[in-house]
């Protein structure tokens, strides 16, 4: 609906938002149409296809063998004959801004002209992994940090290149040249643009080792810049993994068992088949053992009208019906019982502590709710198969898509698309919609139909049928003294473990998942004992925006809270003392949040509390002070001061974004209704009527602050969330006194 709205016709605020860093119309992204005209015409250069990231020459045809496909230019900067310079993105962009960032960090060393910067898509190509982990991965906040250096060696490289192209073509020496804003400038004020230059360079070796800028010289990286994508996405016009359309396509739907691995004992298709538009109903089978029909169609409505039409009996005789209200009795007697020890500690003056404390926390099962459900795209043969979809993982989908469809994984292509929003959700080790998709593709060229076939969820799907963050359950018994020195903190975690059983399950050591212990007990020098209890239920479990810290945070942050208030000290001092001269960067960050927000300065409104915490996730530290109240037995909240501490900000204008969104998600854990919960087995909610996240009337004022720093950069995406909750939940308790044990927030 909003995909022809005229930038004109915008509200004001939004159009001084898009125009910010954008002095002409030129800097929108170029579309692909137009990209392959340029590159028909002959004047493309520094890479046509990805592929020719391991075929670039060092001369003669000669590959450089002392360079990974990671490093080479070929595969991730194309420049045309205007100039326009169109880099491929290794990561998945689902709204954390890498679409933008990692062109920064190219452009900065390519020295380009960033009104003619483009950016698109990576596929499952050798080129776009990760290169530190070595395969294909968009998580842990790893975008930038781990492709930091890369970027800027490969701008740096392709600088070079066209460096060299001019010399040879004034007959000078390189060293007479300078770059700047896409052109190369030579002796006398002799000019040549990038696009002139592109497709002589492109035959000239690549330069292993190039020298990099002193982070002083930056004039692109550090500068608060509006997002690349932005444009498109504001007016309606970007398109997504949903939007894939290929000549003669088909959409196909899939019902799914009330319960996890339940299998079809009876199926009456016949007033589905019937449907208009509907072109086959077609049995496939679903992860854990479980069964589903596909419903296939010309188009998503008479697919979706003919699953509506279906009769199916299910046998669920055979499978687990987890019970929420069973779980947590479940969940409790086993924090009593003895488990594997994370760490250790001494805990003999637990028992003689003069204060003692104990608690109990209780986190459900979350789901990860994107804005753009769940789906795919395969078109296939005997011979090959490309697929186009929003994946985390697209390595590890192309194996998996590979196996499915019986073709080797050379023989498979995954095109990245835009995603809309994912949480982790489009990460998963064992390609769930991916195989799907598969099967269902496979199903339907077996009955006969030769077409490419988009599997849609609809949001009611995965929230019923998809992966979640586990619940857990804490308990704590901590011995503490007059000054709040902590003497003994023993402590036991119950929740299923995400990793175990993954391609990351190795990380599994003395059966404990360390994903789960992500954020307790550092960076505060505290004698804990820690137990972990990882029970295996039938519900599929995710890593969620955060990992293990969407609940360790909480639990740390608010006991030391209370710790400090029940010892009479201000919790923020109370925090700097504990730290002493450790943790600069904690310490920062949270001083930083301390004197913008005015707390211990600025008297608050009649019914408002200050609540802080801070929290380090991904190697980026977090801190926040909020202003709360509680109006008509609710809590509000009303003001977000924070302060970040994520080295250096390569886009500060994105780091703002992704704190504020990552928030915005924190504080979707404490409203009602946040939860997933099960009966006899079944998912009871489906939709945002009966899953709560934020609304806009929800949405408090936000001001982030940015500690500097020059140092390598780390993850922004997922630290803004863990310390929200707790910082909210520290400020209702002391609004209330009633310290709150659980999320959604209980205030009764």
């Amino acid at each position: 609906m909003l995909r022809n709205l005229d930038h004109s016709e915008m509200p004001q605020a939004l159009r001084h938002l898009l125009d910010r860093d954008q002095p002409d119309k030129a800097a929108a992204t170029l579309p692909r149409r137009s990209f392959l005209k340029l590159a028909g015409i002959g004047g493309l250069a520094l890479g046509v296809f990805p592929l020719l990231a391991t075929a670039q020459t060092t001369g003669a045809g000669q590959a450089n063998s002392a360079l990974r496909p990671t490093q080479q230019p070929s595969a991730f900067v194309q420049i045309a004959p205007n100039g326009e310079v169109t880099v491929t993105i290794n990561r998945l962009e689902f709204g954390q801004g890498v679409q933008t960032g990692l062109p920064m960090i190219l452009a900065e060393e390519l020295d380009a002209d960033w009104s003619l910067m483009r950016s698109r898509n990576g596929s499952s190509d050798a080129a776009y992994q990760d290169p530190r982990f070595g395969m294909h991965i968009t998580g842990g906040s790893n975008s930038i940090k781990n492709s930091f250096t890369q970027y800027r060696e490969l701008g740096a490289r392709a600088r070079a290149m066209l460096l060299s192209a001019a010399a040879a073509r004034w007959n000078v020496d390189v060293a007479s040249l300078r770059t700047q804003a896409g052109s190369v400038i030579g002796p006398g004020g002799r000019k040549l643009g990038y696009g002139e230059l592109a497709e002589a360079a492109m035959a000239l070796p690549v330069p292993e080792n190039v020298t990099l800028k002193d982070p002083k010289d930056f004039r692109i990286i550090g500068r608060p810049t509006t997002r690349i994508d932005a444009r498109a996405k504001s007016s309606g016009r970007q398109d997504f993994g949903i939007d894939v359309r290929r000549p003669g396509q088909l959409t196909a739907v899939v019902a799914r068992p009330p319960v996890f691995g339940a299998k079809l004992s009876a199926v009456d298709d016949s007033a589905a088949r019937v449907v208009k538009g509907v072109k086959a109903v077609l049995r496939v089978p679903l992860e854990r053992g479980g069964e589903g029909v596909a419903v296939v169609a010309d188009g998503y409505w008479p697919a979706k009208q003919g699953r509506d039409a279906l009769k199916l009996q299910w046998d669920t005789a055979a499978v687990e019906k987890v019970d929420s209200e069973r779980q947590l009795v479940q969940y409790q007697e086993l924090a009593g019982q003895p488990g594997p020890r994370h760490f250790d500690a001494d805990m003999a003056l637990l028992a003689t502590s003069p204060r003692q404390l104990e608690a109990e926390f209780v986190f459900p099962y979350l789901a990860h709710a994107p804005m753009e459900p769940l789906n795919c795209t395969v078109q296939f043969s005997e011979e090959s198969a490309e697929l186009w979809t929003g994946t985390q993982f697209p390595g590890v989908d192309n194996v998996a898509a590979a196996r499915v469809l019986g073709l080797k994984p050379e023989q498979v292509q995954v095109n990245v698309q835009m995603a809309g929003g994912g949480f982790g959700r489009r990460g998963v080790s064992s390609s769930d919609f991916v195989v799907l998709a598969c099967e269902v593709a496979k199903a339907t060229r077996a009955a006969g139909l030769n077409a490419p076939v988009r599997t849609l969820w609809s949001r009611e799907d995965d929230i019923k049928g998809g992966y979640y963050r586990p619940m857990h359950l804490h308990r704590a018994r901590i011995g503490f003294d007059e000054r709040g020195q902590v003497l003994a903190w023993d402590h036991v975690i119950v929740g299923q473990s995400i990793v175990t059983g993954t391609v990351f399950g190795g990380r599994v050591k003395n059966g404990i998942d360390p994903t789960a212990a992500e954020g307790m007990r550092d960076p505060y020098p505290l004698p804990m004992r820690l137990t972990m209890h990882h029970p295996k239920l039938n519900v599929p479990v995710l890593w969620w925006r955060s990992v293990g810290s969407t609940h360790t945070a909480f639990v740390m942050e608010s006991l030391l809270d209370e710790i400090a208030r029940a010892t009479k000290q201000d919790p923020v001092a109370y925090r700097m003392q504990l730290w002493g001269d450790k943790q600069p960067r904690h310490r920062a960050a949270l001083q930083l949040a301390v004197d913008q927000s005015g707390y211990g300065k600025n008297r608050l409104p009649a019914g408002r509390a200050w609540g802080v915490a801070v929290h380090e996730c991904f190697e980026t530290v977090v801190a926040y002070v909020v202003e709360a109240s509680i109006q008509e037995g609710r809590p509000v909240l009303h003001r977000v001061t924070a302060g970040v501490h994520c080295n250096l900000a390569v886009n500060p204008r994105s780091v703002e974004a992704q704190v504020q969104g990552a928030a915005v998600m924190g504080l979707s854990m404490c409203l009602p209704g946040a939860a997933i919960t099960l009966k006899d087995g079944e998912v009871q909610q489906s939709n945002f009527g009966d899953y709560t996240v934020a609304r806009i009337t929800d949405i408090p004022a936000f001001d982030v602050h940015i500690v500097p720093s020059a140092e390598p950069p780390k993850g922004i995406g997922e630290p803004g969330l863990p310390p929200l909750a707790p910082a909210f939940a520290n400020a209702i308790a002391q609004l209330t006194g009633k310290r709150l044990r659980q999320l959604p927030f209980n205030l009764a």
